[in-house]
């Protein structure tokens, strides 16, 4: 795996537990429908499967 991928963030945390918060926030994403381009690694796939609920992988 190389390059970068994109997420963006399409659901709120409220109401979730706080592990996915706290994944959430270490991927960049605050505020809904904010894109954040991230390095394509193991440890960030790992983080965006956790929480695949709230988000959209824009580009691979």
């Amino acid at each position: 795996m190389a390059g970068t991928i994109k997420v963006q963030k399409i659901k709120s945390v409220i109401g979730r537990p706080e592990k996915h918060r706290k994944i959430m926030i270490a991927l960049g994403l605050r505020k809904t429908q904010q894109i954040n381009e991230l390095p394509d690694n193991p440890s960030v796939r790992g983080m965006v499967n956790k929480v695949i609920h709230l988000v959209r992988i824009l580009e691979e």
